[in-house]
Formats: structure tokens, sequence, C-alpha cells
């Protein structure tokens, strides 16, 4: 299997490397030619999974871009397939580097102060071993999940993180970590741009567009919250039978992965919202497979969500929205902030969400308990805010690097214990090629 993975990774690579136009720009290639400018990025944004994931990089876009003006940015890729798609869409220079060695060229060849993480990916660990730099976990949304207080996070010099809840919830569940000096608040600036992505044309009906977006099914019991096998089809029948609303469905991208009943669970949603427009082509329900989470935002009237970061992001617009409850008891649901304060919706109840809609967008109480909390998790949320903290954040963690290196002799690391790394990783996982 190993010997039928290499051969099949060889072969992408050397498309790679032969591709003319942009992609030969920004390739990396097997006989170490330098397509890349030496001693010009100054900024690393690190990416160590599979395609899967790269709504997580894609979301921070826009702030890169504005990053990139002050510190130019390379975004480095360990998946071929990632690479890939990166290579086709980014708005930002992309690197490939599968080996260790392959990251120690490319650390030797530029001067990177910063590391930027967007996620927990186990081999994010062999690329903190590089001293000269600073390490930074961004993150790829803020919600309440379990997966927002991992003990991971102690690994990086700096956590950007959006606000008070992020800090008090890193404060109440983290031991031996000083939120205080370990972490620096941003808000959310993705909020801050306009959407990148064309909504579909939705007809000016007077329809209630509900937004349902279920979370990934998880990888693991404690990351088990999303609602699209328990409770999804009862909902999406009774509002797709409702003459008052449109839909439009959102499952994660992760959807299906680690779970067949999720996977069945989207494609009979899929099916039912086909033939729902099929029996009435002025319903326009959507079964959205746009690249990017933005113009949801606007075109919605009501949401649907699990706990995670879209009912955090989702409170920024001040619109109503409804919580499910896993059902899995493993998950645990949070005992403070947004989450704690409201009722969530069971799975019996799932089959009623017309009658939890209706009441939920009347209540002007909870309008007025989604802003405060909107401020509560992303702090000034005004246009422009963010993105400014954002940068900030940048500056200072790169002007702190560039302190703490004077007088200092530094080097990469030990190669053997590179050496060492790298035969860790089975063929199978540095590949990235699925079995």
């Amino acid at each position: 299997m190993a010997s039928k993975a290499k051969q099949i990774y060889w072969a992408v690579r050397r498309v790679l490397t032969e591709k003319p136009g942009i992609m030969v720009e920004r390739w990396e290639t097997q006989t170490g030619d330098r397509v890349l400018p030496d001693d010009h990025f100054e900024t690393m944004v690190y990416y160590a999974d599979g395609p899967v994931n790269l709504y997580q990089i894609r979301q921070w876009y826009e702030p890169l871009k504005a990053l990139d003006e002050q510190s130019p940015v390379l975004i480095v890729c360990r998946s071929v397939t990632a690479a890939l798609e990166l290579l086709e869409e980014s708005p930002l220079p992309v690197a490939y580097a599968g080996r260790v060695e392959d990251l120690e060229n490319l650390v030797d060849r530029q001067r990177f102060a910063t590391a930027l993480y967007v996620n927990q990916n186990t081999r994010n660990f062999q690329m903190m071993r590089f001293n000269t730099m600073l390490h930074v976990f961004i993150s790829h949304g803020e919600s309440d999940k379990s997966y927002m207080v991992s003990g991971q996070t102690k690994c990086y010099d700096y956590s950007f993180i959006a606000g008070e809840a992020a800090a008090e919830r890193l404060g109440q569940h983290l031991i031996n970590y000083d939120v205080d000096t370990k972490t620096i608040r941003i808000g959310r600036p993705q909020l801050d741009y306009d959407v990148v992505t064309a909504a579909p044309p939705l007809p000016d009906d007077g329809r209630t567009v509900v937004f349902y977006a279920p979370t990934t099914e998880g990888d693991r019991p404690s990351m088990r919250y999303s609602s699209l096998a328990s409770h999804g089809v009862a909902m999406m029948k009774a509002l797709l039978a409702s003459p008052n609303h449109r839909v439009i469905f959102r499952p994660h991208a992760r959807t299906g992965l680690f779970s067949e009943e999720h996977a069945a669970a989207r494609d009979q949603i899929n099916a039912m919202i086909a033939a729902a427009n099929l029996a009435d082509p002025r319903a326009g329900h959507i079964a959205d497979t746009t690249p990017t989470f933005d113009w949801q935002l606007q075109v919605s009237d009501v949401c649907i969500a699990d706990i995670s970061a879209v009912v955090i992001d989702w409170l920024t617009t001040g619109k109503p929205v409804v919580v499910t409850r896993p059902v899995n008891a493993a998950a645990p649901v949070p005992t403070e902030g947004y989450i704690a304060g409201v009722e969530l919706l069971t799975k019996k109840q799932a089959g009623q969400i017309v009658e939890v809609l209706d009441r939920v967008s009347a209540d002007e109480a909870l309008a007025e308990e989604r802003r405060k909390w909107s401020f509560y998790y992303f702090g000034d949320t005004t246009k422009g805010a963010a993105t400014q903290a954002w940068l900030d954040a940048c500056r200072r963690v790169r002007n702190e690097r560039h302190a703490m290196l004077e007088g200092h002799e530094v080097s990469t690391g030990d190669p053997n214990a590179a050496m060492e790394a790298h035969r860790e990783v089975t063929d199978i996982e540095e590949l990235d090629i699925e079995s």
C-alpha cells in the first residue's frame, strides 16, 4: 500500500512541477529549483491538513491579504492534495513542504518571524521545533466547543483570541496557563469584509429564509455536536412543507467523514430540497455548496445551528438563532457563555421547528440578549476595528521576536531530531493519501 501511495505522490508532484503559469511560479519543485524569492517572506501560515479542512484557511484570506501588505505572507502546505487546491485558488503565495527537510530548507531560505496555525493538527509539532520564530495559534472560528480549551493551546507562544468569552473560557478550563500573557484579543476580522461569494438569487416574496448549518459529526465522542442525523431530517421536512419558509442547507465540509449515518442524512435532505423545488419552483430552497461562509449571514432571516462557531458568528447579525442540543451525552454542553443561557432544541422538538422559530423570532428580550453576547464574544464589531487589532497583534509579535533575537545565536534545530521526527510519520500519513 505504501509503495502504491508513493507512486501516486510522485506522479502528482511531477504534474505540479510541469504545469505552466501560476502553479510553477508558486511551486517548490522536486529538484529544489528556487521558484520563490529568497529572504522575502516574514509570516508563515502553516497548514498540515488535507483538502477537507481547507475551509479553515479560506476564511482567513482577506485578513491575510491585509497582513501581506505589511509582512509578506507565505502559505506552507504539508499535503500534496491540499496544495493543489490552494495553488489554484489562493490569493497568496503557496509552497509545498512534504518532508521535515523541506521545511528546514524553506525556513533557511526565508526570514520568517511568525508562524500562524489555523488548527491543532498533530504535525504542527514538527513545525514548532524551529526556534527562530514565534508560533501563534489563530484557530478557525470562535465557539464554545470543548476544542477551544484543548491543552494543545499551551504549545504556542501566543493565541490570538476573539474577546472576553475566549479569555474567560481558557482561564476556567486550562491549568497552568497565563491567559493575560499568552493571549492577544483581535475580535473577528473576517466580519470586516464584504461578501466574497455572490449569493444565489433569491425571490423577494416574503418567505422567511432559514439557514441550517449543522456542524461536523466529529472524530470522537466529545466532539459529536452535529444535529444532522438526529434533528435534521425532521426539521427540514417541516420547513420544506411550509409555504412561508425558504431553506438554505449548508452541512459542514467534513460531514460523512466519520459517520455513514450523517452522510445519509445529508444526502436525504439534499434530495428533499430537490423534490420540493421540483414540486414548487418558486420555493427557491438551496443546497449550499459555495466555498465560503459569508453571504448566508446577510440573506438569511434566522439560523439553526449546533454548538459551533456558526452560532457565535451569527450573533453579530442580531438576528434570531436556534441552537440544537447534542444527542451524544459525551459532547459537553457549555455551562457558561451564550449557549448556557438559551433553550436548546431537543431531538423530540425537531418536528416543531416552525413553531419554535416563530416564537424565538418574536421575542424582543432574546434580541437584546444576542446583542449583549455579541460584544462579549467579539468586542468592538465596528467595521475595520478587528482588522486593525489583527494587524496590531501581528506587528507586536514580529517586533517582540526581533527584539528577542538581538544578541542571540540561533539555529533551526538539531538535524538528527528532525530526521527522528520524520521517521515517526508513516508513508500514508506523510503523503496525505486516503486509504
